[in-house]
Protein backbone atom coordinates (compact mmCIF):
# COMPACT_ATOMS: atom_id res chain seq x y z
CA UNK A 1 0.00 0.00 0.00
CA UNK A 2 1.48 3.43 -0.93
CA UNK A 3 1.76 5.19 2.39
CA UNK A 4 2.51 9.22 1.44
CA UNK A 5 3.86 11.29 4.78
CA UNK A 6 1.48 12.21 7.40
CA UNK A 7 1.91 14.81 9.65
CA UNK A 8 1.23 13.99 13.53
CA UNK A 9 -2.60 14.19 14.39
CA UNK A 10 -3.45 14.70 11.00
CA UNK A 11 -6.58 13.28 8.93
CA UNK A 12 -5.65 10.05 7.68
CA UNK A 13 -7.46 8.85 4.16
CA UNK A 14 -7.66 5.92 2.94
CA UNK A 15 -9.21 5.11 -0.66
CA UNK A 16 -10.97 1.42 -1.20
CA UNK A 17 -10.72 0.93 -4.71
CA UNK A 18 -11.82 -2.42 -3.87
CA UNK A 19 -14.81 -2.17 -1.77
CA UNK A 20 -16.95 -3.98 -4.13
CA UNK A 21 -14.03 -6.28 -5.32
CA UNK A 22 -10.62 -6.58 -6.86
CA UNK A 23 -10.35 -3.54 -9.08
CA UNK A 24 -10.52 -4.34 -12.65
CA UNK A 25 -7.04 -3.02 -13.49
CA UNK A 26 -5.65 -5.41 -10.92
CA UNK A 27 -4.47 -2.73 -8.98
CA UNK A 28 -4.09 -2.83 -4.87
CA UNK A 29 -7.48 -2.91 -2.95
CA UNK A 30 -6.95 0.30 -1.35
CA UNK A 31 -4.22 3.26 -1.06
CA UNK A 32 -3.12 6.05 1.50
CA UNK A 33 -4.41 9.44 0.20
CA UNK A 34 -3.82 13.31 1.03
CA UNK A 35 -6.56 14.17 3.49
CA UNK A 36 -5.95 17.66 2.76
CA UNK A 37 -6.26 17.75 -0.87
CA UNK A 38 -9.46 17.83 -3.28
CA UNK A 39 -10.29 14.36 -4.67
CA UNK A 40 -13.87 13.72 -4.79
CA UNK A 41 -15.32 13.91 -8.14
CA UNK A 42 -18.34 16.27 -8.23
CA UNK A 43 -20.15 14.57 -10.39
CA UNK A 44 -19.89 11.58 -7.98
CA UNK A 45 -23.80 10.62 -6.64
CA UNK A 46 -22.73 11.40 -3.14
CA UNK A 47 -22.31 15.04 -4.29
CA UNK A 48 -25.37 15.73 -6.79
CA UNK A 49 -27.96 13.42 -4.52
CA UNK A 50 -26.57 12.49 -1.35
CA UNK A 51 -26.68 8.66 -2.70
CA UNK A 52 -24.39 6.63 -0.06
CA UNK A 53 -24.20 4.28 3.07
CA UNK A 54 -21.29 4.92 6.15
CA UNK A 55 -20.80 3.91 9.28
CA UNK A 56 -18.88 5.79 12.14
CA UNK A 57 -16.50 3.53 14.23
CA UNK A 58 -14.55 4.49 17.62
CA UNK A 59 -11.19 3.53 18.08
CA UNK A 60 -9.63 3.40 21.56
CA UNK A 61 -5.99 3.67 22.49
CA UNK A 62 -5.75 1.81 18.78
CA UNK A 63 -8.23 -0.47 19.13
CA UNK A 64 -11.49 -0.92 16.95
CA UNK A 65 -14.61 -0.98 18.76
CA UNK A 66 -17.07 -3.78 16.97
CA UNK A 67 -15.51 -3.42 13.84
CA UNK A 68 -17.06 -6.52 12.68
CA UNK A 69 -21.07 -5.43 13.13
CA UNK A 70 -20.31 -1.84 11.94
CA UNK A 71 -19.23 -3.33 8.65
CA UNK A 72 -21.99 -6.07 8.75
CA UNK A 73 -24.48 -3.22 9.14
CA UNK A 74 -22.75 -0.73 6.37
CA UNK A 75 -23.05 -4.45 4.34
CA UNK A 76 -27.16 -4.37 5.11
CA UNK A 77 -27.38 -0.63 4.04
CA UNK A 78 -25.50 -1.32 0.78
CA UNK A 79 -27.77 -4.08 0.29
CA UNK A 80 -31.38 -1.60 1.10
CA UNK A 81 -29.92 0.86 -1.04
CA UNK A 82 -29.45 -1.87 -3.73
CA UNK A 83 -25.28 -0.62 -4.02
CA UNK A 84 -23.53 -3.91 -5.07
CA UNK A 85 -21.85 -6.17 -2.63
CA UNK A 86 -18.94 -5.48 -0.28
CA UNK A 87 -15.96 -7.12 0.02
CA UNK A 88 -15.88 -7.13 4.36
CA UNK A 89 -12.52 -8.31 4.18
CA UNK A 90 -11.01 -5.73 2.20
CA UNK A 91 -12.74 -2.92 4.06
CA UNK A 92 -11.72 -4.13 7.50
CA UNK A 93 -7.91 -4.04 6.25
CA UNK A 94 -8.33 -0.48 4.93
CA UNK A 95 -10.00 0.40 8.08
CA UNK A 96 -6.72 -0.82 10.39
CA UNK A 97 -4.13 0.53 7.76
CA UNK A 98 -6.15 4.42 8.29
CA UNK A 99 -5.71 3.31 12.32
CA UNK A 100 -1.55 2.24 11.98
CA UNK A 101 -1.33 5.51 9.54
CA UNK A 102 -2.71 7.39 12.47
CA UNK A 103 -0.39 9.08 15.39
CA UNK A 104 -1.74 7.69 18.15
CA UNK A 105 -4.21 9.03 20.10
CA UNK A 106 -6.74 8.21 22.90
CA UNK A 107 -9.80 8.36 20.73
CA UNK A 108 -9.79 8.04 17.25
CA UNK A 109 -13.22 8.75 14.81
CA UNK A 110 -13.11 6.85 11.46
CA UNK A 111 -15.77 7.02 9.14
CA UNK A 112 -16.35 4.66 6.38
CA UNK A 113 -18.30 5.78 3.49
CA UNK A 114 -19.23 4.15 0.31
CA UNK A 115 -21.71 5.49 -2.27
CA UNK A 116 -22.74 4.64 -6.14
CA UNK A 117 -20.10 6.61 -7.67
CA UNK A 118 -19.60 9.27 -10.50
CA UNK A 119 -22.83 8.93 -12.34
CA UNK A 120 -23.31 6.29 -15.29
CA UNK A 121 -20.05 4.87 -13.77
CA UNK A 122 -21.32 1.62 -12.39
CA UNK A 123 -18.71 1.26 -9.85
CA UNK A 124 -18.91 2.23 -5.97
CA UNK A 125 -16.58 4.66 -4.55
CA UNK A 126 -15.52 4.30 -1.21
CA UNK A 127 -13.27 5.83 1.38
CA UNK A 128 -12.41 5.86 4.76
CA UNK A 129 -10.95 8.97 6.55
CA UNK A 130 -9.86 9.06 10.06
CA UNK A 131 -9.19 11.85 12.57
CA UNK A 132 -8.66 12.27 16.19
CA UNK A 133 -12.23 12.35 18.16
CA UNK A 134 -13.80 15.32 19.07
CA UNK A 135 -13.87 16.65 23.06
CA UNK A 136 -17.23 14.56 24.02
CA UNK A 137 -16.52 15.05 27.73
CA UNK A 138 -18.87 18.06 28.68
CA UNK A 139 -21.67 15.44 26.71
CA UNK A 140 -20.43 12.34 28.85
CA UNK A 141 -21.69 14.51 31.60
CA UNK A 142 -25.33 14.94 30.92
CA UNK A 143 -27.48 16.86 27.72
CA UNK A 144 -30.21 18.79 27.04
CA UNK A 145 -32.61 16.74 24.83
CA UNK A 146 -35.55 18.02 22.95
CA UNK A 147 -38.40 15.46 20.96
CA UNK A 148 -39.19 16.32 17.62
CA UNK A 149 -41.59 14.85 15.21
CA UNK A 150 -40.33 12.59 12.55
CA UNK A 151 -43.46 12.99 10.63
CA UNK A 152 -43.86 8.97 10.61
CA UNK A 153 -45.89 6.80 12.51
CA UNK A 154 -44.44 3.68 13.79
CA UNK A 155 -45.85 1.22 11.83
CA UNK A 156 -44.97 2.56 8.31
CA UNK A 157 -41.98 1.43 7.77
CA UNK A 158 -42.86 -2.01 7.32
CA UNK A 159 -45.03 -1.65 4.40
CA UNK A 160 -42.74 1.31 2.96
CA UNK A 161 -39.14 -0.24 2.48
CA UNK A 162 -38.40 2.35 -0.05
CA UNK A 163 -37.95 4.88 3.45
CA UNK A 164 -34.74 2.66 3.62
CA UNK A 165 -35.70 2.07 7.63
CA UNK A 166 -33.20 1.17 9.39
CA UNK A 167 -30.34 2.27 6.28
CA UNK A 168 -27.27 4.62 7.54
CA UNK A 169 -27.24 6.25 4.57
CA UNK A 170 -25.50 9.88 3.63
CA UNK A 171 -28.52 11.80 3.30
CA UNK A 172 -28.00 13.36 6.78
CA UNK A 173 -29.89 16.97 5.47
CA UNK A 174 -33.00 16.19 7.98
CA UNK A 175 -31.05 15.00 11.04
CA UNK A 176 -28.63 17.71 10.64
CA UNK A 177 -31.41 20.25 10.00
CA UNK A 178 -32.50 18.63 13.25
CA UNK A 179 -29.83 19.23 15.30
CA UNK A 180 -30.16 22.63 14.43
CA UNK A 181 -33.26 23.34 15.63
CA UNK A 182 -32.67 21.77 19.20
CA UNK A 183 -29.59 24.39 19.42
CA UNK A 184 -32.02 26.80 18.78
CA UNK A 185 -34.43 25.93 21.44
CA UNK A 186 -31.58 25.78 23.77
CA UNK A 187 -30.86 22.27 23.91
CA UNK A 188 -28.05 19.77 22.99
CA UNK A 189 -29.72 17.06 21.13
CA UNK A 190 -32.95 15.81 19.98
CA UNK A 191 -34.77 12.32 20.46
CA UNK A 192 -37.14 12.04 17.49
CA UNK A 193 -40.99 10.96 17.99
CA UNK A 194 -43.28 9.42 15.73
CA UNK A 195 -46.56 10.35 15.22
CA UNK A 196 -48.32 7.92 17.19
CA UNK A 197 -46.68 9.41 20.12
CA UNK A 198 -43.30 6.83 20.72
CA UNK A 199 -40.20 7.68 20.88
CA UNK A 200 -37.61 6.38 18.45
CA UNK A 201 -33.77 7.76 18.42
CA UNK A 202 -31.38 10.79 18.19
CA UNK A 203 -30.28 12.26 14.70
CA UNK A 204 -26.81 10.04 15.32
CA UNK A 205 -27.76 8.11 18.50
CA UNK A 206 -29.61 5.12 20.15
CA UNK A 207 -32.22 5.78 22.89
CA UNK A 208 -31.34 3.66 26.38
CA UNK A 209 -33.58 3.93 29.09
CA UNK A 210 -33.66 2.42 32.39
CA UNK A 211 -36.63 1.49 34.81
CA UNK A 212 -35.01 -0.46 38.44
CA UNK A 213 -33.53 -3.39 36.87
CA UNK A 214 -35.04 -3.31 33.59
CA UNK A 215 -33.43 -1.36 30.74
CA UNK A 216 -34.92 -0.64 27.29
CA UNK A 217 -34.49 0.63 23.77
CA UNK A 218 -37.09 1.22 20.69
CA UNK A 219 -37.46 -1.90 18.74
CA UNK A 220 -35.92 -1.64 14.84
CA UNK A 221 -38.79 -2.54 13.01
CA UNK A 222 -40.23 0.96 14.53
CA UNK A 223 -37.94 2.00 11.54
CA UNK A 224 -34.50 2.79 13.36
CA UNK A 225 -30.71 2.20 13.06
CA UNK A 226 -29.89 -0.85 14.52
CA UNK A 227 -27.73 0.46 17.07
CA UNK A 228 -24.22 -1.39 17.78
CA UNK A 229 -23.49 0.45 20.84
CA UNK A 230 -26.76 -0.91 22.27
CA UNK A 231 -25.98 -4.82 21.78
CA UNK A 232 -22.90 -4.34 23.40
CA UNK A 233 -24.27 -2.65 26.48
CA UNK A 234 -27.47 -5.27 26.31
CA UNK A 235 -24.99 -8.00 26.71
CA UNK A 236 -23.35 -6.81 29.08
CA UNK A 237 -26.75 -5.93 31.27
CA UNK A 238 -27.77 -9.51 30.70
CA UNK A 239 -24.69 -10.83 31.69
CA UNK A 240 -25.45 -9.13 35.01
CA UNK A 241 -28.40 -10.38 35.15
CA UNK A 242 -30.58 -6.99 34.20
CA UNK A 243 -33.97 -6.96 31.77
CA UNK A 244 -33.27 -6.05 28.64
CA UNK A 245 -35.64 -5.17 26.30
CA UNK A 246 -36.92 -3.75 22.86
CA UNK A 247 -40.07 -1.87 23.67
CA UNK A 248 -41.73 1.82 22.31
CA UNK A 249 -42.13 4.13 25.18
CA UNK A 250 -43.63 7.27 25.15
CA UNK A 251 -41.78 10.46 26.20
CA UNK A 252 -43.85 10.47 29.40
CA UNK A 253 -42.23 7.09 30.29
CA UNK A 254 -38.70 8.16 29.06
CA UNK A 255 -39.10 11.35 31.13
CA UNK A 256 -39.88 9.07 34.19
CA UNK A 257 -36.90 6.85 34.10
CA UNK A 258 -34.18 6.50 36.80
CA UNK A 259 -31.87 7.46 33.97
CA UNK A 260 -31.33 7.36 30.16
CA UNK A 261 -28.88 7.71 27.61
CA UNK A 262 -28.12 8.66 23.83
CA UNK A 263 -25.69 6.03 22.58
CA UNK A 264 -23.39 6.55 19.87
CA UNK A 265 -20.04 5.20 18.58
CA UNK A 266 -17.83 8.09 19.16
CA UNK A 267 -20.16 10.28 21.83
CA UNK A 268 -20.58 6.94 23.72
CA UNK A 269 -22.88 7.19 26.46
CA UNK A 270 -24.99 10.78 27.14
CA UNK A 271 -26.90 11.08 30.01
CA UNK A 272 -30.23 12.54 29.15
CA UNK A 273 -30.19 15.61 32.16
CA UNK A 274 -33.29 17.39 30.34
CA UNK A 275 -35.99 15.58 28.55
CA UNK A 276 -38.01 19.06 27.31
CA UNK A 277 -38.82 20.45 30.29
CA UNK A 278 -38.62 17.42 32.49
CA UNK A 279 -35.06 17.16 34.50
CA UNK A 280 -33.81 13.30 34.83
CA UNK A 281 -31.45 11.95 37.05
CA UNK A 282 -28.07 11.35 35.89
CA UNK A 283 -26.27 8.37 37.03
CA UNK A 284 -22.20 9.81 36.98
CA UNK A 285 -21.54 5.76 37.99
CA UNK A 286 -23.64 4.31 35.71
CA UNK A 287 -22.51 6.63 32.56
CA UNK A 288 -18.87 5.64 33.52
CA UNK A 289 -19.51 2.04 33.43
CA UNK A 290 -21.54 2.30 29.90
CA UNK A 291 -18.51 4.50 28.54
CA UNK A 292 -16.21 2.02 29.85
CA UNK A 293 -18.27 -0.94 27.64
CA UNK A 294 -18.44 1.34 24.48
CA UNK A 295 -15.04 1.94 24.34
CA UNK A 296 -14.30 -2.20 24.36
CA UNK A 297 -12.63 -1.78 28.29
CA UNK A 298 -15.03 -3.56 30.28
CA UNK A 299 -15.07 -7.39 31.82
CA UNK A 300 -17.10 -8.64 29.37
CA UNK A 301 -17.29 -6.20 26.97
CA UNK A 302 -16.11 -6.61 23.24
Amino acid sequence: MTQPSTPAHSPVLVWVMGAAGAPADGSEPFRLGKADEPQLLVTDLVATRGDGVFETIGVFDGTPVNLDPHLRRLARSAELVELPALDLTVLAQAVQAAIDAHAPVPELTVRVMVTRGVEGSGTPTAWIHARTAEDWSRCREGIAVVTLDRGLSTPVPRPSPWLLPGAKTLSYAVNMAATREAVRRGADDVLFVSTDGYCLEGPTSTLLVQHGDTWTTTPADAGVLPGTSIASVFEVLRAEGATVREELMTPDQVASADAAWLLSSSRLAAPIARLDDTRLTVDAHRTAQLISVLKGQYPGSR
